[in-house]
């Protein structure tokens, strides 16, 4: 297993305990996209990955983001498969019933995440790096 893939493994491992203080595994300057969804964007920054999050954290009760495959696509970019579970504060809305499975590719440099891709589409994120949607035979 490559230093990349243990990384991106032991964010998840935090995240998915509710453990969201750490940022230290990302560069500084990070970059990070929602390429589809409710809010598309892009914010810069550690501050901006927080801001992000908090409002991740403000809109969805018991949000939880579990990652089911991890996949190193190169030498710089792990996929990240995950099931989202969740219910919005003011809507009610199940976030199973609407947008449960995505992925999130992080780009790695030296040690650091430099740039997340956010997708709540996970045949949407496939597509786009030009991978066969699940369920699709090769």
């Amino acid at each position: 297993m490559s230093a990349n893939l243990d990384l991106v493994r032991s964010i998840y491992a935090a995240h998915e305990r509710g453990d969201f203080s750490s940022v230290e595994w990302a560069q500084p300057e990070i970059e990070y996209v929602v390429a589809d969804g409710p809010e598309p964007g892009t914010w810069s920054g550690r501050s901006g990955l927080a801001e992000v999050a908090r409002g991740l954290l403000n809109a969805w009760e018991g949000y939880r983001a579990e990652a089911e495959e991890y996949r190193e696509l190169d030498d710089e970019r792990v996929l990240v498969l995950i099931r989202r579970s969740g219910r919005g504060k003011r809507s009610g809305l199940e976030l199973d019933a609407s947008w449960p499975r995505g992925a999130e590719i992080l780009h790695i440099k030296q040690g650091r995440v430099t740039r997340i891709v956010k997708y709540f589409d996970r045949d949407r994120a496939l597509a786009d790096l030009g991978l066969a949607p699940e369920g699709d035979a090769p």
